[in-house]
């Protein structure tokens, strides 16, 4: 059994942890938003007042590179009670460079590192079943282990160092983003067309045509629940990440630069807060077409 500290109970966060515990773990819990602190402790966690002893590791489920950086970079962070040769897993969607600065930063403060990007969705995180795309040293991998088994269902080993699985998560998010972006302008064109989105949905998921995001989301938009599992906005953060790699190896990205320019044109369409499936609402809205659910 391991101490580990777990920071980030969002829709994921929550699921991996709970997995953790299951796993027989002792996990303390982290976050800004008190009531997902209660559920994680109804599911078996701790509180994280209830204890100052040193943890074994640190799993940072976080948004973006600036909430990473304040998980493990200051001296009040949740970092610094990390013990002396603990691992860090650190888990969101970040740029490689920033992945090598914050392995560089956590050897500094004499601890180990895995950049461990994750992929399947929120019901993949309460069952173990996650994709973990991670890369660092074979020392950090050993001490993970534990961890990494009780999340995921799938390791990739990618590389000795951070970097390489943040930047297969860019590789990923390229082709997530795109793929909900064409879920959204296929589900408006179908509408078009006089077809319902659960025809489209029915039709093209047993087709060539589909995808596990366009099947995933197509279903939020046939169902008209736009509650975020995981929002518009993301894409922002995610997509521009992806276009900032290639830019930097001078790759031209067209195809994800234009997707990327479609999320934030939802998001300045006032979508920003919803479910990514919304992107259909603006598409739809943008030819005269109204989608079920939408007002």
């Amino acid at each position: 059994m391991m101490l580990i500290d777990f920071v980030g109970l969002g829709s994921m966060g929550l699921g991996m942890a709970t997995s953790l515990v299951r796993a027989g773990h002792a996990v303390r819990g982290h976050d800004p938003d008190a009531s997902r602190v209660e559920m994680f402790i109804a599911a078996g966690g701790i509180a994280a007042s209830e204890s100052t002893t040193p943890a074994d590791a640190l799993v940072s489920a976080v948004l973006n590179a600036d909430q990473t950086r304040s998980v493990l970079s200051n001296t009040q962070s949740v970092a610094a009670r990390l013990r002396k040769g603990g691992v860090i897993v650190s888990c969101a969607t970040v740029s490689p460079d920033f992945a090598k600065e914050m392995e560089a930063a956590a050897a500094n403060a004499g601890h180990l590192y895995l950049d461990a990007p994750i992929s399947g969705g929120a019901i993949k995180a309460a069952a173990g079943q996650l994709s973990i795309m991670a890369s660092g040293t074979a020392e950090a991998f050993d001490l993970a282990a534990p961890v990494l088994d009780a999340m995921a269902e799938t390791v990739h080993r990618l590389g000795d160092g951070a970097g390489e699985g943040s930047a297969m998560k860019a590789v990923n998010q390229l082709l997530a983003g795109v793929h909900i972006a064409a879920m959204g302008e296929a589900m408006a064109f179908g509408a078009s067309q006089g077809l319902t989105p659960e025809q489209v949905l029915n039709v093209v998921s047993v087709s060539a045509g589909t995808s596990w995001m366009f099947e995933n989301r197509g279903a939020h938009v046939v169902e008209a629940d736009y509650s975020p599992r995981s929002k518009v906005d993301i894409w922002l953060k995610d997509l521009g990440i992806v276009t900032e790699i290639a830019a930097t190896s001078g790759l031209p990205v067209p195809v994800s630069t234009n997707a990327l320019a479609q999320f934030r044109a939802a998001s300045a369409a006032g979508l920003g807060n919803e479910d990514d499936a919304a992107i259909a609402k603006y598409f739809a809205r943008a030819g005269g077409i109204t989608l079920p659910g939408d007002v």
